[in-house]
């Protein structure tokens, strides 16, 4: 292809106005009906339109328990306390990630141990976790990051080996499968953040769900005082019912679960539709030098769900050394947006190195630690999560199956990647900071 980048003059290659291809959520007449309606009733904090989406969440990923909460942070934080996470204990999670899959830990007394990750899968490598478990060791973290599920075989092998639980954090992959298995029904207990840039959309909200009674029970008795006397069955914790046992108040807003009742009659057909649109967008591009699509092969029975901030993996050897800065440079030019980067590695992270946020006299990552045991990082501890930055980039999340105009965003990368040699004498190499500490909320240049 020679036609001249837009960068250096050439016309865009993305010409037709999106339209609403990126809306998202989509709200529908129902949708703001069971919004109003809550609304109208004056039952906004109320648990009964609550109770009714859990029993529906629990249904859809064929689990027994499921438990709302008011965003995904707070599930998290209920899910570790209701494995009897605390003082000195340990969980591994992979450094790339959003912080809540493991910061919660802190404010149980506990600690994280970060897992380099996988750079095809960009999910936490197998192979980086049994040498990082101790006698402290109480759960491993899996994320299935940007949708893609992780390898819960082997994760699940050297959890029962060890007698150690599992955590899924799957906010990423709504509806997504793993060898047919729907992601977030194989580990002790799952969290899914439902807040408005997520696949699954509420509004702002989170749920925990699990097949055992004491993490649900626990669950419940930790930040959901108004539901103790209807939900609390186990005897060891019916004496301290009431209270919570946390301190927190993190039940769901019902506004937020009204909406989620509504979306589990479309988000089927939506997660088909993001699927097709996006798995089209990868199959036009599969020749295309230097980049490649962050999805499961196609003869596996794993899917993306509804494809949460899709990315791309980028091989700069292929372009001559060419930087993702100014490849993602080139394609924003050509009128798609895009960025350079990901999550940032939280290891190398002040707040996981050298912060005392409790006044301890010592940094908190360290502070309920035995003496003499040090679960810090040192930089290059990770490589694959120190270096990913320059490998991905985010793409464009279609909504919509529309052949026509995804095409054209086709264009844009491959224009840009088949004239590289056009970029590389103004290449002046990636900055230092690449990447973020979220994802939806992401700015883009």
């Amino acid at each position: 292809m020679s036609e001249k980048l837009a960068i250096n003059g050439g016309k865009k290659a993305v010409t037709t106005a999106p339209g609403d291809l990126f809306t998202w959520p989509i709200i529908t007449r129902e949708v703001e009906e069971a919004v109003l309606g809550v609304l109208r009733s004056g039952n906004m904090s109320g648990t009964d339109i609550t109770k009714e989406f859990e029993k529906e969440f629990a249904r859809w990923l064929g689990m027994k328990y499921a438990l709302a909460h008011n965003n995904g942070t707070a599930a998290l934080h209920g899910a570790m306390f209701g494995l009897h996470i605390g003082k000195g204990d340990e969980i591994i999670s992979p450094s790339i990630t959003y912080w809540a899959s493991c910061l919660p830990v802190f404010s149980l007394g506990g600690t994280v141990v970060f897992a380099d990750i996988d750079p095809h899968t960009l999910c936490i490598d197998p192979n980086d976790i049994e040498h990082r478990i101790s006698e402290r060791t109480k759960a491993i973290v899996v994320v299935h990051y940007c949708g893609y599920p992780c390898d819960m075989d082997a994760i699940m092998d050297i959890a029962h080996r060890h007698n150690i639980k599992v955590i899924e954090d799957a906010s990423h992959a709504h509806g997504g499968l793993y060898k047919g298995k729907m992601v977030g029904t194989m580990g002790d207990v799952s969290c899914f953040s439902l807040m408005s840039g997520k696949s699954f959309a509420i509004g702002e909200g989170g749920m925990m769900v699990t097949n055992d009674e004491e993490v649900y029970e626990r669950a419940v008795i930790f930040g959901h005082y108004a539901r103790h006397s209807s939900l609390i069955h186990l005897e060891e914790l019916k004496a301290g019912m009431g209270l919570p046992w946390g301190g927190y108040k993190y039940r769901m807003h019902q506004l937020s679960s009204a909406m989620g009742r509504v979306q589990f009659k479309k988000y089927p057909q939506e997660m088909a539709e993001i699927d097709k649109a996006m798995n089209y967008f990868w199959d036009l591009l599969e020749d295309v030098p230097g980049i490649k699509a962050h999805r499961p092969p196609k003869n596996s029975k794993n899917t993306m769900g509804g494809w949460y901030s899709p990315h791309g993996l980028y091989y700069p050897e292929e372009l001559e050394g060419l930087s993702i800065s100014r490849f993602c440079e080139a394609v924003r030019a050509e009128g798609v947006l895009t960025n350079p980067g990901c999550n940032k590695a939280l290891h190398l992270h002040p707040l996981l190195n050298n912060i005392d946020v409790y006044n301890q006299g010592k940094p908190t990552r360290i502070a309920n630690s035995p003496e003499g045991v040090d679960v810090r990082e040192s930089s290059k501890s990770l490589p694959v999560a120190e270096r990913i930055q320059e490998r991905v980039f985010s793409i464009p999340w279609f909504k919509h199956y529309r052949p026509k105009i995804i095409k054209e965003y086709v264009l844009a990368f491959r224009k840009v990647a088949e004239n590289y040699k056009e970029l590389l004498p103004g290449d002046k190499g990636n900055p230092k900071d690449i990447g973020g500490w979220g994802l939806s909320i992401r700015k883009i240049d």
